[in-house]
């Protein structure tokens, strides 16, 4: 029995790479949500968390001896781990920086860009039964790095009222400002309209379910969002010498994220197709995520064979997955060709893994084919910029006549009076 589907024509192949659409049927509850929260604010905050979380809290925010006692309660090895993943996270962050300028092209002319940080800025980070301290550094490093004066952090409460304990070591070390327990699609809406406790912040980042991603969209426009995130996915992209139990344990650590994530590998022949599924199915009996990871290889899993490495990048470019593990003998032989892809692994030792805790890149990516056009969450999404022009008399009279040639083309007749008031002696 093949754990995975096994693709060996093109129009097998375009079925299988069609992007799932889905309607969203939670709009309507969230757009309930969002408009409660806006009208009763705390008070609907903490009935929502009662009936969604089972949890009665008298106050959102987390206190400060709430994460001095989360240090007491987590491993030395957690700990040290968490340290180490900020260090290497906060080196490859820090180069992403970006500088105001200026410059003086011609006598008289002064144009440059202001670049600052947002004043403030929201993260939400799933919880309740799991914990995710990961996309914690993910998140506010960048936004730290950048500036942000004031950074915020949602999550909701575990049973006992709590936030988990890793979540929580992991904001501190990271420099959060406020942390509140509420999730759900009520915590984007506190994060964009404010409540009593809660003040708006102009931008919200990090993952979510249905209802936080349908909020995050319904919500874009009144704050900025980084991304509407679909299911996690990876691209790997393997030949005869690629070790199949690599291959295969990343195609399945992909697969436990949830149900409706992807994964799919280009391979050079039928044999090493079917000897991939195989380990595939053996490596699935040993999981503890077993039945999610099960269902997400047989719904959306399927290793294609490919006839040449040509095939494969036009594959990979026209999928631009969220992650793309080059497993071949020469990863990087081929690089310059691929054009979206949101992170590439290279070679046998670069797991998806690794990226996503320790490597230093942010393993917030774009999905569902918008690498095509996006980028991974970063230092510049946490900045915005202004563009500064200065002109001098002698300098606006040189280019006075364009201006208002062009304004009377567009029949935008008060920008070119505009330019007559200043440069026509007549009219002063």
């Amino acid at each position: 029995m093949n754990a995975v589907q096994i693709i060996t024509t093109r129009e097998q192949l375009k079925h299988r790479m069609e992007r799932r659409t889905t309607v969203s049927t939670v709009e309507p509850a969230v757009r309930t949500i969002l408009d409660r929260v806006k009208q009763f604010k705390d008070a609907e905050l903490l009935a929502l968390t009662e009936r969604f979380d089972g949890v009665q809290l008298q106050t959102l925010r987390v206190t400060k001896r709430e994460i001095k006692d989360a240090y007491n309660e987590i491993s030395p090895a957690l700990f040290q781990a968490l340290k180490d993943a900020r260090e290497r996270i906060l080196r490859f962050h820090e180069q992403q920086k970006e500088e105001s300028w200026r410059m003086e092209p011609e006598a008289g002319v002064y144009l440059g860009q202001q670049v600052r940080a947002l004043t403030s800025a929201g993260i939400y980070i799933p919880g309740g039964k799991a914990s995710y301290p990961s996309t914690v550094l993910m998140n506010a490093i960048p936004a730290k790095i950048a500036g942000v004066k004031r950074l915020v952090l949602t999550t909701p409460p575990q049973a006992d009222g709590c936030v988990n304990a890793s979540v929580l070591v992991a904001a501190d070390l990271c420099g959060v400002d406020e942390i509140y327990k509420v999730g759900g699609a009520q915590a984007i809406a506190a994060l964009a309209y404010g409540t009593e406790s809660i003040p708006p912040v102009h931008k919200i980042t990090g993952p979510g379910n249905a209802y936080v991603a349908c909020a995050k969209k319904l919500v874009y426009g009144d704050v900025s969002i980084d991304m509407i995130a679909g299911p996690s996915e990876v691209c790997i992209w393997a030949d005869e010498q690629s070790n199949l139990a690599f291959v295969a344990a990343d195609l399945l650590a992909q697969a436990e994220h949830d149900e409706d994530a992807s994964a799919c590998c280009l391979v050079p022949s039928i044999e090493y197709a079917e000897a991939l599924s195989i380990e595939i199915y053996r490596q699935l009996e040993f999981m503890d995520r077993k039945e999610i990871a099960k269902q997400s290889i047989q719904t959306n899993g399927w290793i294609a064979v490919v006839e040449c490495d040509d095939e494969a990048i036009e594959i990979i470019n026209d999928l631009a997955p969220e992650h793309l593990e080059i497993m071949t003998v020469d990863p990087e032989g081929r690089l310059d060709d691929i054009q979206h892809a949101g992170a590439i692994f290279l070679g046998a030792y670069s797991p998806e893994a690794l990226g996503d805790y320790m490597a230093g890149p942010n393993h917030t990516l774009p999905t569902s084919g918008t690498a095509k056009f996006s980028s991974p969450l970063g230092v510049y999404d946490f900045m915005k910029k202004t563009s500064i022009i200065r002109y001098s008399q002698k300098a606006l009279g040189k280019v006075s006549e364009q201006i208002i040639e062009l304004a009377k083309t567009e029949q935008l007749n008060g920008h070119a009076q505009a330019i007559r008031v200043r440069t026509e002696e007549e009219l002063r």
